[in-house]
């Protein structure tokens, strides 16, 4: 089961055209929405990806260490899902 994921991938400025070429060469440019033009050099992307460290892949791997992943869930009002961890 594919799970969504939000990665949050900052990057220092000199590394913008790096980071961007890299990401378009493996494929997963059209994922990302970035900060770079308001001074917050950092790339968002919400994907669906088999676990954790599947979605942590698609990152260069010279930025992984500082990227953050979060499993996103949706909740309804009819589920009390919200205090239950997976």
């Amino acid at each position: 089961m594919m799970n969504r994921y939000m990665i949050e991938s900052p990057h220092v400025p000199e590394k913008c055209t790096q980071v961007v070429n890299d990401l378009n060469a493996a494929g997963y440019l059209h994922f990302f929405d970035w900060g770079c033009k308001d001074n917050n050099h950092t790339g968002w992307a919400i994907i669906e990806a088999e676990s954790r460290e599947h979605a942590r892949q698609i990152i260069p791997w010279y930025l992984r260490d500082q990227a953050r992943i979060v499993q996103l869930v949706k909740f309804s009002a009819e589920e009390d899902e919200h205090s239950k961890k997976s």
